[in-house]
């Protein structure tokens, strides 16, 4: 008789918490959920990084800027806009001065048409020029690319007036 009490304890308690366990706990949380934040988080850092096309865009001006004055928008003073020109179209990035503006990752560009250096994908000083004429067709895409960038997120307030006609070799 004790032999089937101690059976009965052996496996009694063993399928008791089992029983209990699966039938009277509460639900544990799905993973699901932490995949869910954790995609909600990456869209979220990515949104920082690359902004989406706006809906709110003037109609593109074409106000004429000649280069020597285009280098007063250079994000020095901040009373005024910061413009970047590129293949000749001039764009207000001033909400964006923080990357823009003095001391930002890309004022390279600003207050100039720094359409070679975006094509080469630099940040040299000696390439931030206008003369993008001789970019092989990989960095004229990746400009074509930049100008198509800028299009959909700043107004176009004007074009520049000097600068040579882009002869591409051909």
């Amino acid at each position: 008789m004790l032999s089937l009490f101690v059976y009965a304890l052996v496996f009694g308690f063993p399928l008791f918490f089992l029983i209990r366990h699966h039938f009277l706990s509460p639900p544990c949380p799905q993973p699901t959920s932490v995949i869910t934040t954790t995609e909600t988080d990456e869209k979220k850092s990515l949104k920082t990084i690359m902004q989406p096309p706006r809906e709110d865009l003037s109609l593109p001006k074409d106000d004429p800027f000649t280069l020597e004055e285009l280098k007063q928008y250079d994000g020095s003073d901040p009373s005024k806009p910061i413009y970047v020109s590129i293949k000749g179209d001039v764009f207000d990035v001033t909400r964006k001065s923080d990357v823009y503006g003095k001391g930002g990752s890309y004022n390279i560009f600003a207050g100039k048409d720094g359409s070679k250096g975006l094509g080469k994908s630099s940040l040299k000083p000696e390439d931030a020029v206008p003369d993008y004429g001789d970019l092989p067709d990989n960095e004229m895409k990746v400009l074509d690319d930049w100008h198509s960038f800028f299009s959909k997120r700043y107004n176009i307030v004007g074009r520049v007036t000097d600068i040579p006609a882009i002869q591409r070799p051909i």
